[in-house]
């Protein structure tokens, strides 16, 4: 019998489900397994981080852009515990991200060791599959079951944790065979009940007004050409969530662009007040889709919804039709039971025309405000000279605070597919410069940007180390207002402005990025934004944009409760 340690058997089998990037941090308790990504011939790259946060973001991205699983990797203890947030993220995100934490030995637990935590319970309830590995002879099959439940059904987070000891143990070479498919996500699909597929093709026929709103279960599935499909056939109008964008280019005469209490507009709600039939395809339809489960109003309009989770139907909105499958198969069956286009398609008030409408009356107001040269350079400028300076094929990647309700709302991304990424599940800061890491490899090709909140940069500088040190040809541009710009607007609109520990004093970025290596540019003047912007993105290597811009508090976000 041949014979590898667990530490080479793991690597074999990351190997052989198509692994090429592991995102990590070293430790005391992971040197067995470093040993092995030292010594064997596997063809994967490891990007060593600086904080194990920034290595699950960067494998959540990655994960994102590429359709692989992103796999992070951390030692016991503290790296354990830093870990979770881009873990739970991912996981919420129907995001497939390993994340492999090495441990104490199996020997010494409860022996008060050093690093000692409960990682099965830590890391069960924010994962969807979780194991903590007590003999080598399990590793085979523990790596093959996380990499099934990571890509199957509703794709997620997987967590293994990896004692010490186990990874000296022997483990049979025989066992080491792996499902390669399993290594891309969504596999193993499911296609929904052809009566219920029947039903809803009968319900959009008949509809007057109809509207899709599209999450991330779009793009997850690589439906955008059937959803386009079914749309034009029907002449639907189709909204996005913020995580759904890239589910139809925006420049097309049917997209309304993001809808929601964050980036969506009064113009976005006022045409999903309008529809008769609201199709969720791929999104939960939460708190921040529906404005609080006002737009659409309950009892408004027929609901169907697409899901490849049962558990998101019905949860939030009365369903009348339920399709519970993959969303790409899904809408490659409507497409199919549907009949030849209405003659009256054209004579829906949720048009074509009506959507130039809004779009027009949205971008109207926009343009205005981008064209300030107000200083503190405003946001909407910020969007629109960025807009101008990037390609097409461009990814942007949006901390949560002040970029991703501007960006999400005004930037328009107009090729279908994964092109934008903000972190909506569990609005972490500290998200887009680690994450932008993760979509570069996912994705080496496209120009990849990070806009980041000043707040967001003071969580993640000591990646501008790693940035650096691999040459990471990323533009990363700093919203700099010297406030945590969200809580304060909403001290301003719901607490009558008393203002309490919002404030920071505001950091030259431009120096800090420079100290570590980075091309780096201040802008203070808005005329000289737009050709900064470009030359930085155009710049070999790494960049970065610090930008002196408006405070959130004194802006007009597209933000639904601060307009109210």
């Amino acid at each position: 019998m041949n014979e590898l340690s667990g530490a080479e058997a793991f690597v074999r089998l990351l190997q052989l489900h198509g692994v090429r990037h592991i995102f990590g941090l070293c430790g005391d308790t992971s040197l067995p397994l470093y040993d092995a990504l030292h010594r064997l011939d596997h063809g994967m790259s490891h990007i060593l981080c600086r904080d194990e946060r920034s290595a699950a973001y960067m494998a959540d991205a990655y994960a994102r852009v590429s359709g692989k699983v992103g796999v992070c990797e951390g030692p016991s203890g503290g790296g354990a515990t830093y870990i979770l947030p881009g873990v739970v993220e991912a996981n919420e995100s129907s995001i497939p991200v390993l994340a492999i934490t090495t441990d104490i030995a199996v020997s010494s637990r409860g022996r008060y060791t050093l690093t000692e935590l409960d990682q099965t319970s830590l890391f069960r309830p924010l994962t969807k599959w979780n194991a903590v590995i007590d003999r080598a002879s399990d590793i085979p099959r523990t790596l093959r079951t996380a990499f099934s439940q990571m890509t199957s059904g509703r794709p997620g987070a997987a967590h293994i944790g990896l004692p010490f000891d186990v990874q000296k143990q022997a483990v049979d070479e025989a066992e080491i065979h792996a499902d390669a498919s399993l290594g891309h996500f969504p596999s193993r699909r499911t296609a929904p009940d052809p009566d219920a597929v029947e039903a809803a093709a009968q319900a959009l026929r008949t509809a007057r007004n109809p509207i899709f709103v599209c999450g991330s279960g779009i793009v997850i599935a690589s439906g955008e050409a059937d959803l386009l499909a079914v749309a034009e056939r029907l002449g639907i109008p189709v909204a996005t969530t913020i995580s759904g964008q890239g589910a139809i280019a925006e420049n097309h005469p049917l997209s309304v662009g993001v809808v929601g209490s964050n980036g969506g507009t009064p113009e976005t709600r006022a045409l999903i007040d309008m529809a008769d039939l609201v199709v969720f395809v791929g999104c939960r339809a939460g708190s921040v889709t529906t404005e609080r489960w006002q737009h659409p109003v309950p009892g408004s309009a027929t609901i169907i919804h697409i899901d490849v989770d049962p558990a998101v139907i019905g949860a939030n909105y009365p369903t009348e039709i339920a399709l519970v499958g993959d969303a790409k198969l899904a809408l490659a069956a409507l497409g199919e039971a549907l009949g030849p286009r209405p003659s009256d398609a054209d004579g829906r008030r949720l048009g074509t025309q009506a959507i130039a409408q809004a779009k027009a009356r949205k971008f109207d107001a926009f343009r205005k405000l981008a064209a300030s040269m107000e200083a503190p350079i405003r946001p909407e400028r910020v969007v629109a000279d960025l807009q101008a300076a990037l390609p097409p094929d461009a990814i942007v990647v949006c901390d949560p605070g002040t970029p991703c309700p501007y960006v999400s709302a005004y930037y328009s991304f107009d090729r279908p597919g994964r092109h934008f990424i903000s972190n909506r599940a569990h609005g972490a800061l500290g998200y887009a410069m680690a994450a932008s890491v993760g979509a570069h490899y996912g994705r080496p090709g496209a120009k990849v940007v990070a806009v980041i909140g000043d707040g967001s940069f003071g969580f993640t500088a000591g990646e501008l180390e790693t940035i650096c040190r691999l040459r990471v040809p990323i533009t990363m541009v700093v919203i700099s207002n010297a406030v945590y710009g969200w809580i304060k607007a909403g001290q301003k609109s719901g607490f009558q402005e008393r203002y309490f520990s919002v404030d920071f004093s505001r950091t030259d970025h431009a120096a800090v990025a420079s100290a570590f290596g980075v091309k780096s540019w201040r802008v203070e003047d808005p005329a000289a934004l737009q050709d900064v912007l470009k030359r930085a993105a155009e710049t070999d290597g790494p960049t970065l944009v610090d930008v002196i811009c408006q405070p959130l508090h004194e802006a007009r976000a597209p933000v639904s409760e601060w307009v109210a």
